[in-house]
């Protein structure tokens, strides 16, 4: 199998001939050019098998503005062997990533009932696909077909805009389009936008090929990957929304004879969603004397927020209404729903306008007055709030830059120092700002996903379940430490309160440690017996070591990456990890 340029595209429909030349139609005008080696330097021999990457740019030529939505690069997909299969790696931190069978599965967006806000939370483009058998890959995809040569295609980075690659059939048979995503973004006359160089590459495995792609996008965007392991307790997975002062600090006293570097309070404790420096009259007490208490017990004090929502009932939304998206109805934009935040409009939440100057200087000042409180560490959270069509007041901006731009401006008011870990976010558009990021789903006290609402018709694997967390953490190990460093989510170590079995508890506990990835404990410490730190120890202590080794380049892999819809497998300097996906058993062989 293999791939050749065919053709330009605009998202209007309007093609052009695909040559290795400024090629020019209507309002806009379009550089393509293509140089062999990994990045869009061209530099040969760099990275395994044989690589060649495609650098292009957009320009409005005509006068006045006009806005683009995306710009795509055609291949033809030549010399297919038997079905397609595609990696389709996930927008968002809780998007699900899998491998599909081309003409056999179908985009979550074609479900049926299918709901638009939960389409602009799991895909950069938030709109139902136009070609029934297509498939969707996010950033970076691998095809496959039975002659079992793996071909990777990704974007270098995703600050500037999103990617996406979209597997279908076209005009001339199967095709795979490199889209940049613009989001509707206005040009202006005479203005011309780099875009983010698409890399093919082939003659590898597809672990040697995955590495060198997520390694050259970590170089081209200057990647935090020197943050220290890190291991902790938040608050989340026991005490949910009704955390309460009372339940930090008697986790808190606990805390002594625990390796805990970082105790970080997650959601419950605020005043409203875009309140985040007052907390509720329920949770009680203050946020500075609570970081003083943490930091008092040797901990690194560190916060959940939801930086870029606010309930329509917060003093920010009802002071600043400016500051607020909006819909094409004039009307704030709805960017989440989670009724246990109320909020005045039953869970409904707006997002903030990140392309306002005095947007992000709220963010920037928020941001500095926490670290001044004493908290090192923020986790930012549902951060795919500014990618969402609507009205934003810099229409120039493309939706990744939206996010970016509140990223930066959080980075900016902590400085360097302060450890950041993202969560509920676009992963392209966060490499270089962030310390950490979720890479996959939330756990939960069950191995495998019960019922599922109507809401997540098509897009059931971003519900919580500890299944789904083991499968992201598979299929991502390969970004760990080359991008950033990966939090799976947290070990789930009682045997009360919860339904996941002894085994499979010590199956997720594991598959962290081999990952490499970051060790939170989120259960009432009061509930853990010895068995649950035996659980714990083994797990920082894979974790420590595969983290060690992953510093130097060697990563945990994925051996089954292709193999199915879901993995089994993930293998490590730590150990090799085989997962019964259905009931959480596993088999698990340390190295050596």
């Amino acid at each position: 199998m293999r791939l050749v340029v065919e053709r330009l595209e605009l998202d209007d429909g309007d093609a052009w001939t695909a040559t290795p030349a400024r090629t020019s139609l209507g309002a806009h005008e379009i550089d393509l050019s293509v140089a062999d080696g990994w990045g869009d330097d061209g530099v040969p021999g760099v990275g395994p098998g044989a690589a060649e990457t495609w650098s292009w740019s957009v320009a409005r030529s005509a006068p006045g503005v006009g806005a683009v939505r995306a710009v795509r690069v055609v291949f033809r997909v030549l010399d297919a062997r038997g079905p397609i299969r595609m990696l389709r790696h996930g927008y968002q931190s809780w998007s699900p990533s899998d491998v599909a069978v081309f003409g056999v599965d179908r985009d979550p967006s074609l479900a049926p009932g299918s709901v638009e806000l939960i389409r602009a939370i799991n895909q950069a483009d938030q709109r139902i696909v136009t070609h029934a058998d297509e498939l969707r890959s996010e950033w970076v995809t691998v095809l496959v077909d039975d002659d079992g040569q793996p071909i990777v295609v990704g974007f270098d980075g995703g600050d500037r805009h999103d990617g996406t690659l979209r597997l279908r059939t076209g005009p001339s048979g199967v095709e795979l389009c490199a889209e940049a995503f613009l989001g509707d973004a206005v040009l202006g006359s005479g203005e011309r936008r780099t875009l983010h160089a698409v890399t093919v590459a082939t003659g590898a495995p597809v672990d040697e090929l995955l590495a060198a792609w997520a390694a050259m996008v970590g170089r081209r965007a200057g990647a935090r990957v020197d943050a220290g392991h890190q291991v902790g307790w938040c608050s989340w997975y026991h005490y949910f929304h009704g955390v309460t002062r009372a339940d930090i600090d008697t986790n808190l006293a606990l805390s002594d004879e625990w390796p805990f570097d970082v105790f970080q309070v997650d959601d419950g404790f605020q005043s409203a969603i875009g309140d985040w420096l007052t907390v509720s009259e329920r949770f009680g007490g203050d946020l500075p004397s609570m970081a003083v208490a943490i930091a008092a017990r040797g901990r690194r004090p560190g916060l959940w927020l939801a930086p870029f929502l606010a309930a329509p009932d917060s003093r920010v939304a009802t002071e600043h209404p400016e500051w607020l998206a909006r819909g094409v109805d004039g009307e704030p934009l709805v960017n989440m729903f989670n009724p246990p935040w109320e909020g005045g409009r039953g869970g409904s939440m707006y997002g903030l306008d990140t392309t306002r100057d005095d947007v992000r200087e709220h963010l920037r000042a928020l941001a500095a007055t926490l670290v001044d409180m004493g908290f090192e560490y923020l986790k930012l959270d549902f951060t795919f709030s500014p990618s969402f069509d609507g009205v934003w007041s810099d229409a120039s901006f493309t939706p990744a830059q939206r996010v970016r731009a509140g990223f930066d401006a959080i980075r900016a008011g902590v400085g360097d120092d302060v450890f950041l870990l993202g969560c509920g976010v676009p992963l392209s558009n966060s490499v270089g700002v962030v310390d950490a990021n979720r890479i996959g789903t939330d756990v939960a006290p069950a191995w495998s996903l019960g019922p599922v609402e109507s809401l997540l018709a098509g897009y059931a694997g971003t519900k919580p379940a500890t299944r789904h967390a083991w499968s992201a953490t598979a299929i991502r190990s390969f970004l760990h430490r080359r991008v950033w460093v990966n939090d799976p989510d947290c070990v789930m170590l009682r045997t009360s309160e919860t339904e996941l079995t002894p085994e499979a508890a010590r199956t997720w506990a594991r598959a962290v440690g081999v990952s490499g990835g970051m060790v939170i404990v989120s259960d009432d410490l009061a509930l853990l017996d010895d068995e649950a730190r035996s659980v714990l120890d083994e797990a920082i202590a894979l974790s420590q070591a595969a983290d060690r080794a992953a510093r130097v380049g060697d990563v945990a892999t994925c051996p089954d990456l292709l193999d199915g819809p879901e993995p089994r497998r993930l293998r490590s300097v730590a150990g090799d990890l085989v997962v019964e996906t259905g009931d959480g058993r596993s088999t698990f062989r340390t190295a050596g």
